[in-house]
């Protein structure tokens, strides 16, 4: 995550050096602020330690609870997941989520969005930070089973992995929903007006919607999980965006009653 933080932030540096036009006026729809910054990363910071300090205390599921599980008291709705069960269909889960992080980047075929690499890319950090982290400390806090804990097909060792206990909520759906969200977000700010929002709104919708369905279809997740996971990530990634716009910041002018005899 680091490394992929650490290229990101490099190639906006490039971009952003590189052609640049001066001759232009450009006003940025968004604006950074210790007002807004401070408390978000300090919320991804404080949940994200937390996180790791409740995961290095958290034991295994033994075999004599694995073994009490019993699919008939999941929730209706969440049942078909406990016979669901493939390591293709996660492997494939896996590349929409890497793929997601790399969804931004087409933000820097616009030029004012280039202009304004250091904005976007704190934006950027912010957004995995604060969805990495409320998602694994939930997912440590709720600790539910996954579907394939349920499921008697599934060889011991997979069940018997502390990763076995973090079914909700969905951070491949989680992440991937805020990635899309905040880049739709984005555009839309950049380009008021034009056709193609209607399009990368859809995309964006579309992207962790599947992402979603596969993990649901490889036994990793509820379909419970899964919703959670779309509502929280697409919150984050439209939101973090919208708590930067500089209009949010700028105090309307009294108007003054004009009064003539």
């Amino acid at each position: 995550m680091k490394k992929l933080l650490v290229v990101y932030l490099l190639l906006l540096s490039y971009w952003g050096s590189f052609g640049q036009d001066n001759s232009t006026t450009f006003s940025s729809p968004y604006r950074l602020s210790w007002a807004v910054d401070v408390p978000i990363i300090t919320t991804a910071v404080g949940a994200g330690v937390t996180y790791l300090i409740l995961d290095s205390q958290t034991p295994v599921l033994s075999e004599s609870y694995i073994n009490s599980l019993n699919r008939r008291d999941v929730w209706g709705v969440d049942q078909a997941a406990t016979y669901n069960w493939s390591m293709p269909v996660a492997r494939v889960s896996d590349v929409f989520l890497y793929t997601s992080f790399a969804v931004p980047f087409t933000l820097l075929a616009d030029r004012k969005v280039r202009k304004d690499y250091l904005k976007i890319g704190l934006m950027y950090a912010e957004t995995i930070a604060l969805t990495g982290a409320l998602t694994s400390l939930t997912k440590n806090i709720v600790r539910r089973p996954r579907p394939f804990v349920y499921n008697e097909n599934v060889a011991l060792h997979y069940k018997q992995e502390k990763d076995a206990q973090y079914a909700f909520f969905s951070g491949h759906t989680s992440m991937t929903a805020a990635m899309c969200f905040m880049t739709a977000k984005i555009f839309q700010d950049y380009n008021k007006g034009s056709k193609a929002i209607p399009w990368v709104w859809a995309a964006a919708a579309t992207f962790p919607a599947v992402t979603g369905v596969l993990r649901q279809q490889a036994g990793k997740h509820f379909w419970t999980d899964v919703v959670t996971g779309y509502l929280v990530g697409a919150a984050i990634g439209f939101l973090i965006p919208e708590l930067h716009r500089i209009d949010l910041f700028q105090k309307k002018k009294a108007v003054k009653p004009s009064v003539s005899f």
